[in-house]
């Protein structure tokens, strides 16, 4: 027979991983003290230490090693277990591989500009966003060119919006894809989730649809938008993505100078 340590050395565990097993039966030492307590394990039950140890390293669940342990499956049992074990592998491995991507671009994000917190950026999917809307040309995606649409047309809006007996929610813009001359289509919405608000001349309600973003906060006047837009779009470049549509900005503090605080959001997809 022999000691807890002595058998922990020789199946290269610590005791106290000895006793966990014993504590969940994968493990039941040969025999226990019944003065001292102590535990006592014979040389035969090192092969099931070491089927054990082999099957945790494999990274199978405490419930799969007690099935194996206790009965011998089948062969073709025990290769569809190895199978799942390799696709949940897999899967990881490309997660990892993603996220290590996301790392260096952060890297190359901090090294290359101070625009933008590249810690900040989060990569997630919307929520559904229902909205009452007014859209208009502006000459380009440039602040001086979109401000004024905003200027115009979110006061109207919030008007038309409140008159309907509604009340105005969080201020969204999103965009259409340029035209050959530079000019883009500007949407200006207010969130009005299940309000009711007519459309009518100049109004619709839109649903946005739910999508993966790269998403990161602005602080700061509308003006220096651009800088950040420019950085996010690198660094989604760089963490192998690819982008899936145009921006939608989530104006959640407005001061009376312009926006605060931004979320900008922009569809990505592998």
């Amino acid at each position: 027979m022999l000691s807890i340590g002595e058998f922990a050395r020789l199946g290269q565990v610590s005791p106290r991983m000895l006793r966990h097993y014993d504590q969940l039966g994968l493990l039941k030492p040969e025999s226990v003290d019944s003065w001292t307590g102590y535990r006592s394990y014979s040389v035969q039950q090192l092969g099931r230490l070491h089927r054990l140890v082999a099957l945790r390293d494999l990274g199978f669940k405490l419930e799969q090693i007690s099935e194996l342990l206790d009965q011998e499956p089948a062969v073709e049992q025990l290769r569809g277990m190895l199978r799942r074990r390799q696709a949940e592998l897999a899967q990881t491995v490309a997660e990892e591989q993603g996220r290590l991507r996301r790392v260096e671009a952060h890297l190359r994000a901090i090294e290359r500009s101070s625009t933008m917190q590249s810690q900040d950026v989060v990569i997630k999917t919307t929520e559904p966003l229902r909205l009452a809307e007014a859209n208009d040309v502006a000459q380009s995606l440039s602040p001086e060119h979109v401000g004024p649409v905003f200027r115009r047309l979110a006061p109207e809006l919030a008007g038309r919006i409140q008159q309907a007996g509604a009340q105005p929610g969080m201020l969204v813009g999103h965009y259409e894809e340029p035209a050959e001359d530079g000019s883009v289509v500007v949407h200006v919405g207010f969130e009005i989730g299940d309000q009711t608000v007519p459309a009518a001349d100049g109004i619709d309600i839109v649903k946005l649809p739910v999508s993966e973003v790269a998403s990161v906060i602005h602080r700061g006047e509308m003006d220096g938008i651009a800088p950040v837009y420019e950085s996010l779009i690198r660094w989604i470049e760089d963490s192998g993505y690819r982008l899936a549509g145009y921006g939608r900005e989530l104006y959640l503090e407005m001061t009376a100078t312009g926006a605060s605080v931004t979320e900008l959001q922009v569809p990505i997809t592998k």
